[in-house]
């Protein structure tokens, strides 16, 4: 925060704490204390910071407020006060809907409404200085200070379209600037600038249009790969939708605008979808785990051995979900005993906690003396963490009071979208949360048609990596994951458009293989983006794979070999 306000000029500093994940977490804190549910981190750094943004008459608008928005904006009160700062605290509500919804989900900590970004602009039309929500919209930390600052209305589609790709170029803060970029390492990168990324700001302008850059003589670097890889991450098809506009991803330009800045327009909006996301967060239970480690030869053997005891010796109280995973990471002759050993990962979930807990640590230690050569393992089992699934599904806008609270107690209604995306049934008759036999689980259209540019005239090819030539960044949505795939390059894009196909990609990644894919095609970006449905199970607090938010699906995918033109390389 104090590195955004010392660098360079701004006018709104966002800030996003919030993910599913997050949810899950302040739903747990808000069991211990009822005042809590925010994000306290937000709070230490006002502390250092607040005095600085008044000087420098800088707004500043974060998602910190999580699950009591209210709490926060007293606990921002007090804290001003106590440091003689004169601002001006607004916050935003009406995203909470578990009590409303106790009923149908019993055991939810938390389940909240994604906002839109007019409850924030109605806050700072009305002189506020800092702005904290609950669970808005990434991008809506953006989308809200611009429709603020240039007076858009909700038909202003394509500048809010233009406001919300902003958002999400930012709102993973120094993934837009080098960080965690697949061509981090390339020749002509000073890596020492990676050391310390800087954090990217967006220049916004009125046709909804920005740039994208950095304040000068921060770490990292921004170029068209950057924000290609962060506009990419985490998305779908070409309609990305929001509570405000669904934004068209296949109608972005990016532009290299000079050093550090990247220019994007040409973005369109459509009308936003019907209904508004609503993420459910609850215990779906408690989780062991242990990991047998597996020394030298026999390593197949072992495995089956350890496993066959174990199932014995749950067979008492067998856990309701058992998962086994062989990692070889041995080598032959092996230079070290690190690298001469593989790791068999059990884990164990369970509605009760003893059955992954004591159960499985007595089951695991018992072993000790009596099952493989060089039994050990890498440590104890636990008494058995708890684990949350995350659940999306949908409610019509009318279902949420959405409410800007100025900072003089004022309550002002924010009015949910009329106008939206047309040719969608499903709605008549709701009242509040519906799943898969309600609303529909994608609240818009298909994917739609592309046309794919010439393919490559055969030629030689080499074996090597997709990496060599590709870019990717990936990420999670519930229990999917998403893998953006782009090249650089106008005769690159010719060849992976027609190369990497759905049944290329789950060759590739075998784990993909019994699951749906589905391929997007991104002509502008010269991207291919591939989601694939249930491979982290019931989201990322389940912890369903090593990998639980498919962070490094992307790299892997880059990993493997196929035939590549020599052309390309």
């Amino acid at each position: 925060m104090r590195e955004m306000l010392t660098g360079g000029d701004l006018d709104v500093l966002t800030g996003d704490y919030l993910a599913e994940l997050t949810m899950l977490i302040l739903g747990r804190d808000r069991l211990k204390d009822p005042g809590a549910g925010y994000a306290r981190t937000f709070l230490r750094q006002l502390e250092e910071c607040l005095g600085l943004a008044h000087e420098r008459g800088v707004r500043v608008v974060a998602n910190a407020g999580g699950l009591n928005p209210a709490g926060l904006a007293d606990a921002v009160r007090k804290l001003a006060d106590r440091l003689g700062v004169p601002v001006r605290v607004a916050h935003v509500e009406g995203d909470d809907l578990k009590e409303r919804y106790q009923d149908r989900y019993p055991d939810s900590l938390a389940a909240h409404a994604y906002l839109g970004g007019f409850g924030i602009a109605a806050c700072l039309r009305e002189g506020a200085d800092i702005v904290v929500t609950g669970r808005v919209t990434d991008a809506a930390l953006v989308s809200g200070p611009a429709a603020a600052h240039f007076g858009w209305e909700r038909t202003d589609h394509d500048r809010l379209a233009g406001a919300v790709v902003a958002g999400h170029v930012l709102e993973c803060g120094a993934q837009a600037t080098g960080g965690n970029y697949a061509f981090f390492h390339e020749r002509d990168r000073d890596l020492a600038k990676l050391r310390h990324p800087g954090f990217p700001l967006a220049e916004l302008h009125e046709d909804g249009s920005c740039v994208i850059t950095k304040h000068p003589g921060t770490g990292g670097f921004v170029d068209v790969g950057t924000v290609t890889a962060q506009l990419l991450y985490e998305t779908a098809g070409a309609r990305y939708a929001g509570p405000d506009v669904t934004a068209r991803l296949d109608t972005v330009r990016l532009t290299q605008d000079g050093p550090d800045r990247v220019r994007v327009d040409g973005v369109r909006g459509e009308a936003p979808p019907p209904t508004l996301k609503v993420g459910v967060n609850r215990l779906g239970g408690f989780r062991g785990e242990v990991a047998f480690v597996l020394t030298g030869l026999d390593v197949e053997a072992k495995a089956d051995l350890v496993r066959e005891q174990m199932t014995d010796a749950l067979a008492k109280s067998p856990p309701a979900e058992v998962r086994w995973d062989l990692v070889r990471t041995d080598r032959p002759d092996a230079p070290s005993e690190e690298t001469a050993s593989a790791l068999l990962r059990l884990v164990v979930r369970d509605r009760d906690q003893k059955t992954v807990g004591r159960a499985l640590s007595g089951a695991a230690v018992e072993l000790a003396l009596a099952s493989y050569p060089g039994f050990h393992v890498l440590a104890p089992p636990g008494k058995g963490s708890p684990y949350g699934v995350f659940e999306d599904v949908y409610v019509p806008h009318g279902a949420v009071d959405h409410v800007a609270v100025l900072h003089d107690g004022r309550r002002v209604p924010v009015p949910p979208a009329h106008d939206t995306a047309a040719g969608l049934d499903g709605l008549d008759g709701l009242d509040g949360l519906d799943g898969p036999d309600g609303l529909p689980e994608s609240p818009l259209p298909g994917p739609m048609p592309v046309l794919l540019p010439e393919p490559l005239s055969p030629g030689p090819t080499k074996r090597a990596p997709l990496g060599l030539v590709a870019g990717a960044r990936s990420g999670d949505k519930g229990g999917n994951a998403n893998v953006g795939v782009w090249v650089r390059t106008d005769e690159a894009w010719r060849w992976l458009a027609h190369a990497l196909t759905v049944d290329r990609f789950r060759e590739l990644l075998p784990e993909t293989a019994d699951l749906t894919v589905v391929r997007h095609v991104l002509p502008n970006l010269r991207a291919l983006n591939f989601v694939v449905e249930g491979i982290l199970g019931e989201g990322v607090a389940a912890q369903h794979r090593f990998d639980p938010q498919a962070k490094a699906l992307g790299e892997w995918l880059r990993s493997r070999h196929l035939d590549i033109p020599e052309s390309v390389l």
